[in-house]
């Protein structure tokens, strides 16, 4: 196995209203990553529509619009929970993949740009998890993905996001993408850091949430930052990323201007 290959298995089950189910899965790549899962017969994953990559012969899919957790049960809470998903970036339906052979088999689900896939195990931390929004990619039954809100009307009108985010609660192991290298942070009781509104990928809903306005003048007119931070509060978990896809896609578009702009010039 590769240095960049992480292969860890991950005991989820336990007792209670809401259920998941035992992983064994690797993490393969650096920059284009994509996590294998091994399934044991009878093991269900679900995953954001569009996202599988492969799978084995034995496993079958159907596509709902429940996320298969207890909180999101019955036609009225999988019609609810359908609609909070799409209002944070992920699709109407999710597909539900099972292993109905008789021995173990694998699939694969690839984060659809350059990043890193990071599993959070929901139990262990034993707080929803607030993620930016089409942060979801797959994650073991049991999970629900549901509307996250900032606390205050700051973070909404200025927090890129607005007020809306992926909430991630329940037992079981959750795989959320981000854009470039991912550094995770613990930070104490009281402990703050500033972070750059766009590079925020995920944090605890222990950590209190907040814009703030760059300050001084000239660093917000010279600074080449943008004029609002988020403030984050610990305690908790907090995982930020090192390129927003936004930000990779304006590099790229101001790239090819540029390649364009000089093209025009050595024609005239």
């Amino acid at each position: 196995m590769s240095e960049n290959e992480k292969e860890i298995s991950i005991d989820t089950k336990h007792s209670g209203i809401m259920h998941s189910h035992d992983i064994d899965f690797i993490i393969h790549g650096a920059d284009m990553q994509f996590v294998e899962m091994s399934l044991d017969p009878g093991e269900v994953v679900v995953g954001e529509t569009g996202a599988m990559m492969f799978m084995d012969d034995g496993i079958g899919m159907s596509t709902k619009m429940s996320d298969g957790s207890e909180k999101n049960s019955g036609i009225f809470g999988s019609l609810m929970g359908a609609a909070k998903r799409s209002l944070t970036g992920e699709k109407f339906f999710m597909t539900f993949f099972t292993n109905q052979g008789h021995r173990k088999a694998r699939l694969a689900f690839a984060a659809p740009y350059p990043g890193m896939i990071i599993p959070i195990e929901l139990d262990k931390i034993g707080t929803p998890v607030l993620c930016q929004k089409e942060g979801f990619l797959c994650g073991t039954k049991g999970i629900s993905i549901g509307l996250g809100f900032t606390k205050r009307i700051g973070a909404g009108l200025f927090g890129g996001e607005g007020y809306i985010l992926q909430k991630l609660e329940g037992n079981g192991v959750a795989f959320i993408h981000s854009g470039g290298a991912i550094l995770e942070r613990n930070l104490g009781v009281g402990q703050k850091i500033s972070v750059d509104t766009g590079s925020l990928v995920a944090f605890q809903a222990s950590v209190d949430f907040d814009i703030k306005m760059v300050r001084g003048f000239s660093n917000m007119v010279f600074g080449g930052e943008d004029l609002f931070l988020t403030e984050l509060t610990g305690p908790g978990k907090v995982w930020i990323q090192s390129m927003p896809y936004p930000r990779l896609v304006l590099n790229i578009r101001n790239t090819l201007f540029k390649m364009d702009t000089g093209k025009e010039k050595k024609g005239q």
